[in-house]
Parts: structure tokens; sequence; C-alpha cells
């Protein structure tokens, strides 16, 4: 078990689980939607933690883009989740991160520590998880 990347002229179209989960980091940190959307299997399930302000289960690349990243980008100013560690085993791949971003309202920071479980199958992600300190976001977001 651990990370397993391939060469970065694989790594573009690679169908290794933490390939596509990188991919998909890397698209949403870029704001590059369609890239992102690219990574996702057409009946993703994408579940935002009970008590984040977007919680809920999104599905179809659209309806996670539309019901989580674009509102994000509405709320919050360089929103980035900062992938640290991964671990893999088989299709599931559990990534350490960090939200960083500002609140556009009150212009509080958020600076919090998130694990994020993907399964991968077929080279695109069918399932996401999130697991944040909802308190954290909460907080920031409110005056």
């Amino acid at each position: 078990m651990g990370l397993t990347m391939t060469h970065d002229t694989d790594f573009a179209t690679s169908p290794a689980p933490a390939d596509v989960v990188r991919r998909q980091y890397l698209a949403s940190a870029a704001g590059d939607l369609a890239a992102l959307r690219a990574t996702l299997a057409p009946d993703v399930e994408w579940t935002e933690m009970a008590g984040f302000p977007l919680a809920g289960t999104y599905r179809t690349p659209d309806g996670v883009t539309s019901n989580v990243m674009e509102k994000l980008g509405a709320d919050w100013s360089g929103w980035i989740a900062h992938d640290d560690t991964y671990v893999v085993d088989g299709e599931n791949v559990v990534v350490l991160a960090r939200y960083t971003a500002t609140h556009k309202n009150t212009g509080k920071q958020l600076n919090a520590r998130v694990a994020h479980h993907f399964t991968v199958r077929g080279g695109l992600i069918v399932r996401f998880e999130q697991f944040v300190d909802t308190a954290l976001v909460r907080d920031a977001a409110t005056a």
C-alpha cells in the first residue's frame, strides 16, 4: 500500500487510481471544471459531509461541478484542497489534504485539515466522500 505515480508522460491518461485522483485535484486547483469532470464517472456519487455548507450527495459530473465547485467559487476566494498524502489500496484512494480559502462575505480565512476517500474504477472516480471539521468551515463563513 502506498502511492504509485506513473511517469509524467503517462500521467495525463493513466488509469491508475492515484493518478486519476491527482488529476482531479490539479483540475480543481486550476479552476478547470471540464478537466475535473473528465475524471468523474457518468454515475459518480459525490458526498459532501453533513454539516458542511454544501452537504449532500451529488450525481453526474455536471451535478458535482455545478453544486460543489461552482458554489465554492462563488462563496470563497482561493478555495484549494492542498493534497499531501495518498494512501492507495486497490481502487480505494484516501487523501489527506488541507482546505485553504477566504470567505467572500466575512473575509475570514479557512485553514482546515481534511480527508477524502475516493473509489476509482476503469480510470474514473465513481465515489467520493469528504471528512472535515465542519465547525471550522462554519466559523469562517459566519460573521
